[in-house]
């Protein structure tokens, strides 16, 4: 795994904060990029999307590994912080597999993960890239309060 931004440099007030990683596609690496997520959100001052920025990754992620994966090819967890707006983004190398929201019957142990990345987030979607697609996740920022 290697990060193309390193989240512990300070960076002028305003600017976009972003971090990326790839991860190889095995379970242990949605449980890597969750927590990595969730920990660097809060280190950028923004702990209250701790838990959603959690179940975000970790749904995405776990969507990219079951049906977008290839083997031996990494997936992509990106985050970034801008003062209005906070994006989650996965990418994996199938861009002809994409995500779509359906009801999942209530036998079914698959198909709730994009509905609960709905309600939490103000919106979705996909963009293609070269090889592979992106699934991400935004959420509309106020900036916060002084204490």
């Amino acid at each position: 795994m290697t990060s193309t931004h390193e989240a512990h440099l300070p960076l002028p007030e305003g600017m976009l904060r972003e971090d990326r990683l790839n991860y190889t596609p095995v379970p242990g690496s949605v449980t890597l990029a969750r927590h990595r997520a969730a920990r660097l959100i809060t280190e950028w001052g923004r702990p209250e999307l701790a838990w959603a920025t959690g179940l975000v990754v970790s749904e995405l992620g776990t969507n990219a590994l079951l049906h977008g994966c290839l083997r031996d090819r990494l997936f992509q967890v990106a985050i970034l912080l801008r003062p209005a707006l906070f994006r989650i983004e996965v990418s994996d190398p199938r861009g002809e597999r994409l995500p779509t929201l359906r009801a999942a019957d209530d036998g079914e142990c698959f198909g709730r993960g994009l509905p609960l990345v709905v309600q939490i987030t103000d919106r979705w979607g996909t963009e293609s890239r070269t090889v592979g697609k992106t699934v991400y996740a935004e959420i509309d920022l106020k900036p916060p309060t002084a204490p």
